[in-house]
């Protein structure tokens, strides 16, 4: 519950079709087309979405109120989104629902075991899922009472938003990165691209984020995924 959330003049009731009325959900996301999804969603949902693109701007959002459901991507600029799971998890009074998420499955051990009470894979587009793992994970108290509308609806988060990220990943690579912005920017192109159903583009993340964890130099690697990012600013296909 987010009973000192300045944004909330009074707690809605949930309804059969906006079954999150009433919630704030925080969504720490670094990525601009994963947060327009998490938006679209919410608005779907009858939520309020407050964003936080790292760990300071999210502990700073949690310095003001405390919000209803937390959604953590794991990779984020400035850290890892476990340590704040953890934190969250230790805090009172309690986050209701903490959800981490990324596009990498295998890290929902992680995230559960840092105390998140479950995970999202990305892409997150389907309505009715988003609003099941929510309810499933809240207090009785505060789900809507009776039969809800099931929404078969899968949410379109507008291209532009894929565009900033990728303009943002083409600025880390812009001046010779170090290993550690290498590896953030490997990790944040990867999940925008499966989100982006952009298959060559999260290839050649890939193909970094390996060369990387293998030791091996990166140079050919960062040059050929910088050569991709540019390409598609030039022409601002739709992927």
């Amino acid at each position: 519950m987010d009973p000192i959330d300045p944004f909330a003049s009074a707690i809605l009731t949930p309804t059969a079709a906006r079954p999150l009325l009433g919630l704030t959900v925080l969504v720490v996301e670094d990525s601009r087309f994963a947060c327009e999804a998490m938006r679209l969603l919410c608005l779907s949902s009858g939520a309020r979405i407050r964003r936080a693109d790292c760990l300071r701007s999210a502990r700073r959002h949690l310095q003001v109120y405390r919000p209803s459901v937390a959604i953590v991507d794991l990779g984020l600029p400035d850290g890892n989104g476990v340590d704040l799971i953890q934190e969250l998890g230790e805090s009172q009074p309690a986050v209701d629902v903490i959800l981490g998420t990324s596009g990498d499955p295998l890290l929902e051990g992680a995230a559960i075991a840092a105390g998140a009470h479950g995970f999202m894979p990305k892409p997150v587009t389907a309505i009715a899922e988003f609003q099941e793992t929510i309810l499933a994970l809240l207090p009785a108290a505060r789900r809507p009472v009776g039969p809800r509308v099931m929404s078969d609806k899968i949410i379109e988060p507008d291209r532009i938003a894929y565009l900033d990220d990728i303009a943002h990943g083409a600025e880390i690579l812009e001046d010779p990165p170090d290993g550690r912005a290498l590896d953030y920017v490997a990790q944040f192109l990867s999940g925008v691209a499966h989100a982006g159903d952009d298959r060559l583009l999260e290839k050649a993340a890939q193909a970094l984020a390996a060369r990387r964890a293998q030791g091996q130099p990166t140079n050919s690697e960062a040059a050929a995924l910088a050569g991709m990012l540019q390409h598609r600013l030039a022409t601002k296909i739709a992927i």
